[in-house]
């Protein structure tokens, strides 16, 4: 079954790109475009596709206020990657909290759009590797004043919270296993529970949520 894509996006022009990356992709298929946040909002609800590209600046609604309605929607079933043509800012670590599965900056290498959308259809998240930089960054900026008190951390088991620290560092599931000498689908029951005990969409929110209560700290090593 192949992966149904809306693409959104105030350039036609580049709408016209990402679609011909798309179709020419295996197992991918774009079934609509919007030139606007209310568009893309109003087509993600009647198409229900797999994932969504989401513009961020666009005339009207723009594709963070999209993004953000679109999956407090509890009958939503679309993931949203978010793409821009700027690395990290304010708006785009709010869509982040949103629950945005995947960002990535429109200059992107073709075959790493094929991958994220692949990848966040199946269920996973993903961020370009810049964005990471300059998220870690931001949660050094913030992390000045101080760590926010640990709260539903105190749910989580040992193991639950190693797992999450290494989540936090951008490992893979296959990856943590392998540090921890444990099965690849034991992490993956690990970090099912651990965004399951603190009410997180997915493997972004955790890391955002990692940084923010103080668990993972930038440049430390746990």
């Amino acid at each position: 079954m192949s992966v149904s894509v809306l693409i959104a996006d105030d350039q036609q022009l580049m709408r016209a790109g990402l679609r011909l990356i798309v179709e020419q992709a295996g197992g991918l298929e774009v079934v609509g475009e919007a030139g606007s946040g209310d568009v893309a909002l109003h087509s993600a609800r009647r198409l229900r596709p797999d994932v969504v590209l989401m513009d961020v600046r666009m005339p009207g609604m723009d594709g963070l206020e999209a993004t953000r309605r679109l999956l407090a929607d509890p009958d939503n079933r679309s993931r949203v990657i978010v793409l821009t043509t700027f690395d990290l800012d304010e708006y785009v670590y709010a869509a982040l909290r949103a629950g945005a599965a995947g960002f990535l900056l429109k200059g992107a290498p073709t075959v790493q759009l094929v991958e994220a959308i692949r990848v966040v259809a199946a269920g996973d998240a993903l961020l370009a590797p810049q964005i990471t930089r300059r998220l870690i960054a931001e949660f050094a900026r913030r992390s000045a004043a101080g760590a926010q008190p640990p709260g539903a951390l105190d749910e989580l088991t040992e193991r639950e919270q190693e797992v999450l620290r290494l989540l936090a560092r951008g490992l893979s599931n296959a990856q943590i296993a392998a540090g921890l000498v444990l099965g690849e689908a034991t992490v993956k029951t690990h970090v099912a529970r651990v965004l399951m005990k603190l009410d997180l969409r997915n493997r972004v929110q955790a890391v955002i949520y990692a940084y923010e209560t103080g668990l993972v700290s930038p440049g430390r090593s746990d």
